[in-house]
């Protein structure tokens, strides 16, 4: 079939260039098609902070970070603690 070893080597890093070129744009399309669809709001806008419970007179808000699996809880006391410091 060849007459060398170099020509099939040619053509083994021929065929190989061609799977790892379509492969990588494969996986571009992949992620730009992702990132654009991921910036598509669905209905409603998600809402980040919600008030879940009070202590004292300061609200205990709970903030989720988009596309995150977790929450951050913190006080809002408005500026009451700020009038109390001067």
């Amino acid at each position: 079939m060849y007459d060398s070893n170099r020509e099939a080597a040619i053509e083994f890093v021929r065929g190989a260039t061609t799977v790892v070129g379509a492969v990588v744009v494969a996986v571009l399309f992949i992620f730009a098609v992702g990132v654009t669809l991921s910036e598509i709001p669905e209905g409603k806008p998600a809402e980040k902070f919600k008030v879940v419970d009070h202590y004292g007179t300061c609200a205990v808000v709970q903030y989720t970070p988009p596309q995150r699996a977790e929450s951050v809880y913190f006080l809002d006391c408005g500026n009451q603690h700020l009038e109390q410091v001067r």
